[in-house]
């Protein structure tokens, strides 16, 4: 549940993938990427690409839909800091840049909490799945296009998925 790359700086509300795509362009070379063979979980609002495994599309996979499980360590994070640092959901109107000092000082306390020994009641909260996690639409259009698929991710993702069904 550590945060390990932070961008901050987006005016108003944007998409996921369109701040990952800008991350990965502008930072690349600090971008902490997965190491070859293996790949990262992402949102269903991601492309499958080489080190990124995107979820089936209009597949339930979450806490709620099932009513059991653990929750997403990334739903968990963000639940956390949200929970922690409750000036993130309203950030007073301060210019841009003191925004993004605040939004990276509160991840960077969050990091040091959750990594240290200190006991603390929003992690252990999150750790025993004792919050809800909302299931909101997602909100604006998915950016990504069929083209930006990688069909060895997407043959992975059902080679994955073939052998979870036999297995059943």
């Amino acid at each position: 549940m550590r945060f390990t790359f932070v961008v901050t700086g987006w005016p108003g509300s944007v998409h996921d993938m369109r701040a990952f795509n800008c991350a990965v362009c502008k930072y690349g070379d600090k971008f902490p990427h997965p190491p070859l063979g293996k790949f990262y979980l992402v949102d269903s609002g991601y492309p499958n690409r080489p080190g990124y495994l995107a979820p089936y599309k209009g597949t339930k996979y979450h806490l709620s839909e099932f009513q059991s499980g653990p929750i997403n360590v990334i739903e968990r994070s963000f639940g956390v800091l949200k929970m922690k640092w409750r000036i993130l959901g309203q950030l007073p109107s301060y210019p841009m840049p003191k925004q993004s000092k605040i939004i990276t000082a509160c991840m960077g306390i969050h990091n040091f909490i959750g990594q240290s020994a200190l006991e603390d009641t929003d992690f252990d909260a999150f750790d025993e799945n004792v919050v809800p996690v909302e299931n909101k639409p997602r909100t604006g259009r998915r950016i990504a296009t069929t083209g930006d698929e990688d069909n060895n991710m997407n043959a992975f993702r059902d080679e994955i998925a073939r052998g979870l069904f036999n297995r059943s």
